[in-house]
């Protein structure tokens, strides 16, 4: 995902605007860089290439946007069809957020991380250099269950401190991951062990609690599913999908990724999806999805005492949502950030974008 405007000051203004606006203004430098860094300069930073750069490391703003009908309109097919041909074959290398296998050591589930820098590709010829986990962004997705014993050895390759937080889990305080407050952060080349018992169940989050803006908003995040001890204690589905938003790495992302290269979203004709939304990003991100309804049943793993139905759902920094999307109306919908400077440029779509594809029983 790397994106941008118009070139001009008075643009530059209202973007750092709507930056302060999508993050609030606590978060003004940080959103505000981000925003600024994260607005395609032309067609191909948007579909794929490197951006020319301003001599700061930000991508230079471009001289001129397209003004002929034509022009824009095959900027903008230029990207779909990039993100149709990834869903055949990947446009760019590396994939995130892919379950961890683990080992058992009586009744403990033993998990290892290994923290180090990497070349992380967001769209295509976009290359930036990442902090992850196991080599990948987002980081594996840990799966344990309610009540269970876990184990994760954690492995620091980097070239500072970082420890681990286990976002959302009742751990002891020694186990909490926080530098200096209930541990001493975890130095290059050192190992570090956490041991706690699962639990809530629920959609959860680990990332790093050491320099975390810069840590976390470089890729050191995953997701950590804690399933039910009673399988009725969440709705059934048929299919359970990620959709980790971060806007600090390569701009604005979908699991590690930006539009034309986030994945897709398959299910067939009458199937439950279930949607886990989580944001590990430092902005504010409304996810819209069209043509189909959102069953939400969870926030912050913790059931709602009153399901509700929505088409968009509002996921603020640290949160998490979890819906039911029953796929009872066949075709391809766009699947988006609706804060629209996170999602579509005159060159048409960019990062925050994906789609969720129903296909009809053949």
């Amino acid at each position: 995902m790397t994106e941008r405007a118009q070139g001009g000051q008075g643009t530059v203004d209202r973007r750092l605007f709507m930056g302060l606006v999508a993050g609030g203004i606590t978060g003004a430098t940080v959103v505000g860089t981000t925003a600024l860094a994260a607005w395609p300069t032309d067609v191909q930073a948007a579909v794929g290439g490197t951006n020319p750069s301003d001599g700061t490391g930000h991508s230079a703003a471009p001289a001129d946007l397209p003004v002929d009908v034509d022009e824009m309109d095959a900027m903008h097919k230029d990207g779909i069809d990039a993100f149709l041909a990834n869903m055949n074959e990947p446009i760019t290398t590396g994939l995130g957020g892919q379950d961890l296998e683990w080992e058992m050591d009586g009744d403990t589930r033993v998990f290892r991380l290994t923290c180090s820098e990497v070349d992380w590709e967001v769209t295509p010829g976009t290359i930036e250099r990442a902090m992850a986990y196991n080599g990948v962004v987002p980081g594996p997705t840990l799966r344990a269950v309610e009540g269970q014993p876990v184990r994760v050895e954690v492995t620091n390759e980097l070239a500072e401190s970082t420890t681990v937080h286990w976002h959302g889990q009742r751990v002891p305080n020694d186990q909490d991951g926080v530098g200096f407050l209930t541990q001493d952060a975890i130095r290059p080349g050192d190992s570090y062990t956490y041991e706690f018992v699962a639990g809530p169940f629920g959609s959860h989050m680990y990332h790093s609690h050491h320099n975390a803006a810069e840590q976390v908003s470089r890729g050191l995040l995953g997701a950590l599913i804690v399933e039910p001890s009673d399988p009725a204690s969440e709705p059934d589905h048929d299919r359970d999908y990620l959709y980790i938003l971060n806007d600090a790495l390569g701009g604005f992302t979908i699991n590690g990724k930006g539009f034309p290269a986030t994945a897709a979203y398959t299910a067939k004709l009458g199937e439950r999806v279930r949607f886990r939304f989580m944001n590990e990003g430092n902005m504010v991100h409304p996810v819209h999805l069209h043509g189909l309804t959102f069953e939400v049943f969870a926030r912050d793993g913790y059931p709602l005492p009153q399901p509700f139905r929505c088409d968009t759902i509002t996921v603020a920094p640290g949160e998490r949502w979890d819906a039911i999307v029953v796929a009872d109306n066949p075709g391809l919908w766009a699947f988006h950030c609706h804060i629209l400077t996170h999602a579509e440029s005159p060159h048409g779509m960019f990062g925050m974008v994906s789609v969720f594809v129903v296909e009809e029983d053949q």
